[in-house]
């Protein structure tokens, strides 16, 4: 028979589109498979419909705990798993009927410690096509010793959110001791950018790796309204937060100095902060906006980040957003995105 996969699912108020989730994970072509329901504290049907699901099928067990936010639902969900691989999915998302046969079915025949396929964003709203995304590798297997020679680029390839490895812990079957052993180094308080300090740690420890190439099992549902509308007050701290564990990360590892990457992956965020301020304020005047968005600029994290990165594989649309934010020209920052961004949500929507 073949090894057991624990599959982990945290859930948090998706009780419209839980079904569609749990149901694609049962309709797995792969059999061995255990489903971990992890109850983030749910305030609506979550917990009844996971305790339903538990009584049907014997295969399912189900977590209920106080809510701690996604990656205290991961740990969790490692905690009850009984098999020695991990796989993991959102409760709002779905899967391709023989996701796991073929990952798992790619991890042993290399003998790896990880499987990587890619996913699709999925967007909620017609007129959204289907996105693909998986990782830049050059390679379908890399070796510790092919490992290593990407270290170099591995978070950060001198470009804008160059990240050589595909982030999301969704897309991956993972040996259990790759999840289990860098427990302790998941923050739960890091709510930006939870699946990169996962899968990062678990790389540094992996003596092989494994993709999948065109191949796109893994849906991840879109909601472009959620996304335009949501504004964040916060996401400068939470990714300054990110910043910290991913060196923390790095230097307990010590296999490489990813700081450098780091802060490219930093100012690349901290980008995306700015235009969040920008496109999604839409509560504040026009003057706090400009204010909130000195502050952001002049931040110490900010401004390190902004002297000292190393991205020189960026266009010139970012390499000017960059070079405005570092002088403090905070006017055509403001501009330039509203100007952009509504371009984009227009023809994204079929209005243009």
């Amino acid at each position: 028979m073949k090894e057991k996969i624990s599959v982990i699912v945290p859930v948090y108020g998706v009780e419209k589109v839980l079904k569609r989730c749990v149901d694609s994970i049962l309709a797995q072509t792969y059999e061995n498979l255990e489903i971990i329901l992890v109850d983030d504290g749910s305030p609506d049907r979550c917990p009844r419909i996971c305790d339903a699901y538990a009584e049907k099928y014997p295969n399912i067990v189900v977590v209920h705990k106080k809510n701690g936010g996604l990656t205290s639902a991961w740990k969790e969900g490692v905690r009850h798993a009984s098999a020695d691989l991990i796989g993991f999915v959102d409760s709002d998302d779905w899967i391709e009927p023989d996701m796991y046969e073929r990952l798992e079915q790619e991890l042993v025949q290399q003998e790896a410690d990880i499987a990587m396929a890619g996913l699709v964003f999925d967007y909620e709203e017609p007129g959204y096509p289907p996105r693909k995304e998986t990782s830049r590798m050059d390679m379908t297997v890399y070796d510790r010793k092919e490992l290593t020679e990407i270290f170099p680029v591995l978070l950060n390839d001198r470009s804008f959110i160059g990240r050589m490895i595909q982030p999301s812990r969704v897309t991956k079957l993972f040996r259990r001791r790759l999840v289990e052993n860098n427990l302790v180094l998941w923050d739960d308080r890091v709510t930006v950018g939870e699946d990169l300090q996962m899968v990062f740690a678990a790389v540094l420890d992996a003596e092989k790796i494994c993709t999948i190439p065109d191949y796109y099992p893994y849906h991840y549902w879109y909601n472009v309204s959620s996304m335009t509308g949501g504004h964040d007050p916060c996401y400068l701290d939470k990714i300054k937060l990110l910043r910290k564990r991913m060196e923390a990360i790095s230097d307990t590892k010590g296999v490489y100095d990813f700081r450098p990457q780091i802060r490219n992956d930093f100012l690349s965020l901290a980008v995306m902060a700015v235009k969040n301020e920008i496109w999604r304020n839409h509560t504040d005047s026009f003057r706090e906006v400009l204010r909130h968005v000195k502050q952001m600029c002049r931040d110490e994290s900010v401004q390190e980040a902004l002297q000292n990165h190393t991205m020189d594989r960026i266009g010139l649309s970012v390499k000017l957003y960059i070079h405005m934010m570092k002088h403090g020209w905070y006017l055509p920052c403001y501009a330039v995105t509203k100007v952009f961004f509504s371009l984009y949500y227009r023809v994204g929507s079929g209005h243009g």
